[in-house]
């Protein structure tokens, strides 16, 4: 075991001990984000594809301590709306290092966006691209394209991304409109384990770069979007680091240094910095099955599990006898199910039971359905 992975361990047990404390002086639910953890997914990230610039996608967690965190050690930024824009802004972001990358823009957020000297925007369609030159006319504008999303937990394609065989005719239309055809992007789908979807990704775009070429565009930017997979359960693989060595082979086999490579990764930055602490408020025995019912659910920081098929490692600091469990949430609907087979020990009120790996697509999506607030959320060091 190398010094660093020692390290994270090491600083994992003591994060981990002290919850209890934590809880006691916040309450619960509590949502707990590391620094630490953050700025080594964000180290990692840059080590496992060196050449690729990271644009942190905020709506993977847009805790203004996360954006000023990444802000401050360089990072660009995906965003998709106009408070978004502002949050980055606000934390110290260069306009020039943001990239406006909803294909489908309200006309009043690309006009704040061009006024506040964010260019670079996506597009994916012939509507988008009109919309983009008439309310700003000097912006840099990078065509999504359609790619296969197999085997990604998220499926993306269904809704984004011009068709292949349309990307020239659509930069060709954004020249002439007096736009700057900047590049190509595209997105292989969030929590993507397969790593073929990027390399057949790279070589569709590396075709449609050569035509460009052909056509007199000169185009200098690939995206290569998000969906960097990370691991949820302790018993996963690396998946994100079985796919970077040959993702980067293909970057430098196919790209030359002058095309510049961005990405956006949200749940790889922001994912494992993440902690849900939740106590147990109820308890029952249905079905000959202990039942725990939690301060927090499905309609909260949890909400993971319905948009984005997320599954979460649950633990307790507890020690004993496990036994199969449910976890169910604090509200009023039976959709409020966390889980049906969770092994943990007995449980009593007031008892904490905590998820890892929850830091993206989570807190982001909760409610106040029932009345019931979203969890406090912290940031330590």
């Amino acid at each position: 075991m190398n010094t660093n992975v020692k390290n994270q361990n090491g600083y994992l047990k003591k994060l981990r001990a002290s919850f209890p404390r934590l809880a006691k002086r916040h309450g619960t639910p509590l949502f707990v984000i590391s620094r630490t953890l953050l700025l080594a997914q964000l180290a990692k990230f840059r080590k496992l594809l060196p050449r690729v610039e990271p644009f942190y996608a905020v709506k993977a967690n847009p805790n203004p301590d996360v954006i000023r965190t990444l802000a401050a050690e360089g990072c660009g930024f995906d965003v998709a709306s106009v408070p978004e824009i502002e949050w980055v802004l606000a934390a110290g972001a260069d306009p020039k290092r943001v990239i406006f990358a909803n294909t489908i823009k309200r006309p009043e957020a690309i006009k704040y966006a061009i006024r506040h000297r964010v260019r670079l925007m996506t597009f994916d369609s012939e509507y988008e691209l009109n919309k983009i030159a008439r309310h700003a006319p000097n912006a840099q504008v990078v065509v999504r394209i359609k790619v296969p999303n197999v085997g990604s937990v998220v499926e993306l394609s269904l809704k984004f991304g011009a068709e292949p065989a349309d990307a020239i005719p659509l930069l060709l239309k954004a020249k002439r409109l007096g736009l700057e055809p900047a590049g190509i992007s595209f997105h292989v789908g969030s929590q993507c384990l397969q790593g073929n979807n990027y390399l057949d990704a790279l070589e569709l775009t590396r075709m449609i770069l050569n035509e460009a070429e052909n056509k007199g565009l000169n185009l200098k930017l690939v995206d290569i979007g998000g969906g960097f997979p990370i691991r949820h359960f302790d018993s996963d693989p690396d998946w994100f680091a079985e796919i970077a060595p040959a993702l980067n082979m293909e970057l430098s086999r196919l790209f030359p240094d002058d095309i510049r490579i961005i990405a956006e990764p949200g749940r790889a930055i922001v994912g494992p910095s993440g902690f849900l602490l939740m106590s147990v408020i109820g308890k029952s025995i249905r079905n000959n099955k202990h039942w725990y019912y939690l301060d927090d659910g499905v309609y909260g920081a949890l909400s993971g599990t319905v948009f984005d098929h997320c599954k979460y490692q649950f633990a307790t600091l507890k020690q004993g006898p496990t036994q199969l469990t449910t976890l169910a949430g604090p509200t009023c609907d039976s959709l409020d199910i966390i889980s049906t087979a969770e092994e943990l020990p007995e449980l009593e009120l007031g008892d904490l039971v905590y998820a890892q790996n929850i830091g993206a697509y989570s807190i982001a999506h909760a409610t106040h359905f029932n009345g019931i607030p979203p969890a406090k959320t912290i940031f330590v060091p």
